[in-house]
């Protein structure tokens, strides 16, 4: 948190962190006096979105690049919140694609530093799963939820079913992240078994829940299911991001930050 001498502390920005050119393209022309800053071969955008001072940047795939964007946030931006956007591959039955998810907790399934310390838990820590911000998560599901509820304005019903999307659902829960893309039917069934609480699996929320509670940063991950994480995986993938997920994120963090008088 800043320090203002005269208006005394000021919340810093909200960070909404993409993993996709397309989200974060959609995001871009909603920011109002824009201010560019390249770091660690990122380049990260300020200005204001409804008021709120926020920052966009895209993180790249993956555990390492998420962490290495989130500190940065953090500690260079003076972050108070960071919001994840991205798809992620369903797990959970019911959970289907055009669905959305928003993690109420995360966990790394590829952590596994056994027999030293349980399987999933991160060493040292003590803790396998992270808890995503309450009120983050609550505001971020409301937003999805009104705009689930006009999909098809959104997007297109048309398009909705050339995806076979006939009703989407919001979901809150458990979420995976690990650094492999999940695209075989056996190996989502190994995860399904070891963690049948898991809605949804990526490759980078779990790694942005560390650095936040390292940091003891506020934050969320919103995730629009593009997949069902087996062998139809890589099928429409580019289409989906472009024609849904991207329309989703615009509509929610723009829903989001327009119905919050506080952040």
């Amino acid at each position: 948190m800043a320090i203002d001498a005269e208006a005394g502390p000021v919340a810093g920005p909200v960070a909404i962190i993409s993993a996709v050119h397309e989200e974060l393209r959609a995001l871009l022309p909603e920011l109002r006096d824009p201010a560019r800053v390249r770091l660690a071969g990122r380049e990260f955008h300020s200005g204001q979105i409804h008021g709120h001072p926020v920052v966009l940047v895209l993180s790249g795939i993956g555990k390492v690049a998420a962490a290495t964007t989130a500190a940065l946030l953090i500690h260079a931006f003076k972050a108070s919140a960071l919001v994840f956007t991205g798809v992620a591959g369903g797990l959970k039955h019911g959970v289907r694609v055009g669905d959305v998810v928003v993690a109420q907790r995360l966990l790394q399934h590829d952590m596994d530093a056994s027999p030293l310390f349980p399987r999933f838990e991160v060493p040292l820590t003590g803790r396998a799963l992270f808890e995503a911000d309450v009120a983050l998560v609550e505001a971020l599901a409301g937003a999805a939820q009104r705009c689930l509820g006009r999909a098809e304005a959104l997007i297109g019903a048309a398009r909705l079913a050339g995806f076979g999307i006939e009703r989407a659902v919001l979901h809150q829960g458990l979420v995976i992240s690990g650094d492999r893309f999940v695209a075989s039917e056996v190996h989502s069934s190994e995860l399904r078994a070891a963690l049948p609480q898991a809605l949804a699996v990526e490759m980078e929320g779990a790694a942005v829940a560390q650095v936040c509670a390292d940091f003891g940063t506020r934050f969320a991950v919103l995730r629009t299911i593009s997949d069902r994480a087996d062998d139809s995986a890589h099928v429409d993938f580019q289409r989906f991001i472009a024609e849904v997920a991207s329309a989703y994120t615009h509509a929610i963090i723009d829903d989001w930050l327009r119905s919050s008088a506080q952040l």
